[in-house]
């Protein structure tokens, strides 16, 4: 990897796109490595460089305009191009595509609107409980390049991969996994179809002896992808991997029960992300019972229905990593006792129909709706002939929705964050929000 980089920089006018935890990490390589011409960093925000940073930098809204001055744009993920990628002189590339270019036949990628930072820990997990040599790296917060020198050739690299680092990448991983593809970030993309198209680069550049797990709602089209593939159901619907209730069917006869005892990751969703794990796992010459040992000492992330605690007779959960409506119905659906949920963020325009009627037919009592998505919920629902529409309540941000849903919830009951909406201009990040409101409840 060091020789990839240094023959890729030697004597050129490198831009490094964007000075955030990936771009900080790229800097630091590049100066490790040398013979480059010249660094420049770019970023809207005002950023300050490290102490000895031997670089030029740019800030302001102007950042992107001289991009094609540079030999080399590397791009931090998440940074919109002003102009279509294809009309650059200059190569613009990413970590994650230098990385997957030198390891990507090692490498065991997973992306997924929803559920893939669970399936990336469980999966590393699982192996290193079997004392698989393996690292783990990508959107789970670790940049590819801060792990180089842990990296063998007989590492597995297990690599959480999110729309934007995988949207302009040209190579795909050995083994790739798409767990679902739903309505998110249209905020960035514009369309659906935008955003599908990243996602698919997970499997778009495989090559024949390359593997694909993928949710059977999103199989490649014909001709689209060169791995041999297999289908994800998490349904009736048949699939190579199956999983109804607690129960993995995989399409060579091979059936593994999850235990509903001793295991923290709760759900049907949940249920799902294991069943991928195990058939990877099971694959990869893993037993039954190794895997069940491992999976019993899996630590759920936080903010993913996490139990808070009790307060006035109420037991409250996060579920702050929810950002569409499909997870908030999924929460309500593994927390059959909830009487109280509280929804809304920042809106990025995705559909909420499917919540809504959801909502209407639910026994939930309690619809505490806030910020800018609680508004638009609650007028398309006032809009329609849903059931008990008295349910439905406006509050004007989280904490004020914590103060009414601990006034309102019945005691032996459940109050569930699960907002169906993003945090951004609101707090930093889900994690913000998730921390923040289990400050509140700790208060009340």
């Amino acid at each position: 990897m060091i020789e990839t980089i240094g023959r890729l920089i030697q004597n050129k006018k490198v831009l490094l796109l964007g000075l955030g935890r990936e771009g900080r990490s790229t800097l630091h390589l590049l100066q490790r490595v040398g013979g480059y011409r010249s660094i420049t960093v770019a970023d809207r925000n005002p950023v300050t460089l490290p102490d000895g940073a031997d670089c030029t930098l740019l800030s302001g809204p102007d950042y992107q305009k001289t991009l094609d001055e540079y030999d080399l744009v590397i791009k931090s993920p998440g940074i919109v191009l002003e102009r279509p990628y294809e009309s650059y002189s200059c190569l613009i590339t990413s970590q994650v595509e230098l990385f997957l270019s030198v390891y990507g036949r090692q490498t065991i990628g997973i992306t997924g609107t929803k559920g893939k930072s669970t399936t990336t820990t469980l999966l590393y997990h699982v192996l290193k409980e079997n004392e698989v040599n393996c690292v783990m790296m990508g959107n789970i917060g670790i940049p590819p390049f801060d792990c180089l020198d842990d990296i063998t050739p007989q590492t597995v690299v297990v690599m959480e991969l999110s729309c934007h680092q995988l949207e302009y990448t040209r190579f795909s991983p050995h083994i790739g996994v798409l767990l679902n593809v739903f309505e998110e970030h249209l905020d960035h993309y514009g369309t659906f179809e935008k955003y599908r198209a990243a996602k698919e680069n997970i499997y778009r550049f495989q090559q024949p002896g390359d593997f694909l797990y993928c949710h059977q709602p999103d199989l490649p089209v014909d001709g689209t992808c060169a791995a041999k593939v297999f289908s994800l159901s998490g349904d009736d619907t048949p699939a190579d991997v199956q999983i109804v209730g607690n129960k993995v069917m995989l399409s060579d006869g091979g059936e593994y029960l999850i235990p509903t005892e001793g295991v923290r990751l709760l759900g049907q969703h949940n249920a799902f992300d294991i069943g991928v794990v195990y058939a990877i796992c099971t694959r990869s010459g893993i037993s039954d019972d190794r895997f069940t040992a491992a999976l019993k000492t899996y630590e759920p992330l936080p903010h993913r229905l996490q139990p808070v605690g009790e307060k006035r007779g109420i037991r409250f959960f996060n579920d702050s990593i929810s950002t569409i409506g499909e997870t908030a119905i999924q929460a309500l659906e593994t927390l059959p006792d909830t009487d109280t949920i509280l929804i809304g963020g920042m809106d990025r325009g995705v559909d909420y129909a499917e919540l809504i009627r959801y909502l209407s037919d639910s026994p939930v009592k309690h619809i505490l709706l806030m910020e800018e998505t609680g508004r638009r919920i609650y007028k398309e629902a006032m809009a329609l002939p849903v059931k008990s529409p008295e349910r439905f309540q406006m509050t004007e941000n989280l904490k004020d929705a914590v103060q009414k849903a601990a006034e309102i919830t019945a005691p032996g009951k459940i109050c569930l964050l699960s907002p169906a909406a993003a945090s951004y201009g609101i707090f930093r990040d889900f994690i913000e929000r998730g921390e923040v409101f289990c400050r509140y409840v700790e208060e009340l």
